[in-house]
C-alpha cells in the first residue's frame, strides 16, 4: 500500500518537471489568487461622517427634482388656438371671423342638418344629457341597441358594438384579440389609435413599408419558415394584418383585394380600420370593401368611428357576431367607458337614415374631391398627397427645410394667409415623440359636399397665391 503511495507521489513530481512552463506560471498566479481570497477582508466599511443640520438644511435647498414634464416654449404651435363660435359646418367663425370649412371632418355635411339635430334633441328631452355609466352597468339604452342593429344592417354584417369615443374603438379591438406572443403585421403609416391598440396588446408587431404588398409577402413568408421550425408555437400563435381602408395619414387607399389574397395564402386575419373611408368610399358609404367589391365576410373585423361622415361622436366595429360578442366582455373602451349619451346615437340613427334615403350624396362627395384634387395640382412649392377619391387630402413642403419646426412654421404662415381671407385650412398634428413612423408636416385639406364650385375655386386660389406670397 505504502509502495503505491510513493509511486503516485513519484508520478505527480514527473509530470511536474515535464509540465510547460507557462501552465506552472498561470497555476502559480491561481494559487497564490486564492491564498490573497482566503486570507484578505472581502470589503471594508467606510467610516461617514454625521451631516449637522444645517449642512442638511442646506442640501435639501440645492436639490432641484427632475421636471414632470418637458419644457415647451410659450410659443409652440400647439398652445396656441383658433377659437371657433358657432357650429363648424359649412360657414364657420374662426376668432371673429366667418369662413369657408375646408378644416373639418363633415364630409357629408350632416353636422348641422336640421333632421339630425331635431333628433338630437327629442332624444335630449327623453334622456337626459349623458349616462353615467358603462354598457354593463345601467349603460346600455334602447337607443344604444338601435344603433347597433342599424350599424350592422347598414353594412350587411351580422353583427356590430359602438363605443363611446372615436380613438378608443380600434385601440380597444387590437388588445381584445391579439395577447402576448400573437404577431401582427401592421403597414408604418398606420395611424395613432392603431399604434395604440397595438401597444396595448404586447404582441410582436412587424411594420411592412406603406401599401407594399410585396414587403409584406416577404414577412409573411419569412413567418411561415419560422413556424415550420417550430410547429407546436405555430399551432397556438395567431397572426393579424392590421390595415386602413383610407389612411389618415398618406389619403391612399390600402389594395384590399390582395390583402385578402394574402390572408387566405399565409392564414392570417385581417383587421379593417374605417375611420375615413366609413360614409365616404363605396356606392353606398359602405367603404373600402364596397369600394373594391370585396365580400365583407373575408374581412375579420371592420371598425370605425362616428366622428366623421356621420357627424356624432363614438365608434363601432362589426362583423360575425362570435367575433363582436367578444368584444363586450374584453373590449376595455367599452367594458370601463360610460356609454355614448343616447341623444349622439340618435343623431347617428338619423344620419344613416338619411345616407340609406339618399345615396346619391356618396356621388356627389366623390366628384367635389376629384375635383379639388385636380384644381390643387400644380401648386407652387408643394407637393399634394392623397388620391382623388380622398376628401382629406395633404398638402406637403416640395422641399423640406432640414427642420420639422421650420417647416411647420412656413405651412402655418400659408394656413394664415388664407384664413385672412376666409378660407379655413388646418395643419396637421402629431404627438411628436410617441408616432412610430412620423408623418412629414402638411396641411390638411378637407373636402365636403356643402362646398360649392365657386368655393373650391376660391379656396384653391388662395392656396396657390399663399404659396407663391410664404414660399417664394
Amino acid at each position: 500500500m505504502a509502495s503505491g503511495q510513493q509511486w503516485v507521489l513519484v508520478e505527480m513530481v514527473q509530470a511536474f518537471y515535464e509540465a510547460p512552463a507557462y501552465h506552472l506560471i498561470l497555476e502559480g498566479i491561481l494559487i497564490l489568487w486564492i491564498i490573497r481570497l482566503l486570507f484578505s477582508k472581502t470589503y471594508k466599511l467606510q467610516e461617514t461622517n454625521k451631516l449637522t443640520e444645517k449642512e442638511k438644511e442646506e442640501l435639501i435647498e440645492e436639490w432641484q427634482p427632475d421636471p414632470l414634464v418637458p419644457l415647451v416654449s410659450k410659443d409652440h404651435p400647439s398652445l396656441s388656438y383658433d377659437i371657433v363660435t358657432g357650429p363648424p359646418s359649412h360657414k364657420i367663425i374662426i376668432n371673429g371671423k366667418e369662413c369657408i370649412n375646408f378644416a373639418s371632418f363633415n364630409f357629408l355635411g350632416l353636422l348641422d342638418n336640421d333632421r339630425v339635430k331635431q333628433k338630437a334633441l327629442t332624444s335630449l328631452k327623453t334622456y337626459g344629457v349623458g349616462t353615467c355609466g358603462p354598457r354593463g352597468f345601467y349603460g346600455t339604452f334602447d337607443v344604444h341597441l338601435e344603433l347597433e342593429s342599424r350599424l350592422a344592417k347598414f353594412m350587411k354584417t351580422e353583427e356590430a358594438i359602438i363605443y363611446s369615443y372615436g380613438f378608443a374603438t380600434i385601440a380597444s379591438a387590437i388588445p381584445a384579440y391579439s395577447k402576448r406572443g400573437d404577431i401582427v403585421f401592421v403597414d408604418e403609416a398606420a395611424c395613432f389609435s392603431i399604434q395604440k391598440g397595438l401597444q396595448a396588446s404586447r404582441s410582436v408587431i412587424k411594420y411592412f413599408k406603406h401599401n407594399d404588398m410585396e414587403d409584406l409577402d416577404r414577412l409573411l413568408k419569412e413567418q411561415q419558415l419560422e413556424d415550420h421550425k417550430n410547429p407546436r408555437k405555430a399551432k397556438v400563435t395567431r397572426r393579424f394584418i392590421v390595415v386602413e381602408g383610407l389612411y389618415m395619414n398618406t389619403a391612399d387607399i390600402c389594395p384590399l383585394p390582395e390583402l385578402v389574397k394574402m390572408k387566405y395564402k399565409y392564414k392570417v386575419r385581417i383587421f379593417l380600420e374605417e375611420s375615413l373611408s366609413f360614409g365616404v368610399l363605396g356606392e353606398h358609404g359602405r367603404g373600402v370593401t364596397e369600394h373594391f367589391g370585396v365580400n365583407i365576410d373575408d374581412i375579420d373585423l371592420i371598425s370605425a368611428n362616428m366622428e366623421n361622415a356621420i357627424a356624432s361622436i363614438g365608434g363601432f366595429c362589426c362583423g360575425r357576431s362570435f367575433v363582436i360578442d367578444h368584444q363586450r366582455l374584453s373590449g376595455q373602451g367599452y367594458c370601463f367607458s360610460a356609454s355614448l349619451p343616447p341623444m349622439l346615437a340618435a343623431a347617428a340613427i338619423e344620419a344613416l337614415d338619411i345616407m340609406e334615403e339618399d345615396p346619391d350624396i356618396f356621388t356627389v362627395l366623390r366628384e367635389k374631391c376629384t375635383s379639388v384634387y385636380h384644381a390643387l395640382q400644380g401648386t407652387s412649392g408643394l407637393k399634394l398627397v392623397g388620391v382623388p377619391l380622398s376628401p382629406s387630402l395633404h398638402l406637403q413642403l416640395e422641399r423640406s427645410s432640414g427642420s420639422r419646426d421650420t417647416d411647420q412654421r412656413t405651412l402655418r404662415r400659408i394656413v394664415d394667409y388664407c384664413l385672412e381671407r376666409e378660407v379655413a385650412l388646418t395643419i396637421a398634428r402629431y404627438l411628436e415623440k410617441e408616432e412610430r413612423y412620423l408623418p412629414p408636416p402638411t396641411i390638411r385639406v378637407l373636402v365636403t359636399v356643402e362646398q360649392t364650385d365657386e368655393e373650391i375655386q376660391k379656396a384653391v386660389s388662395c392656396i396657390k397665391e399663399a404659396a407663391l406670397a410664404v414660399i417664394s
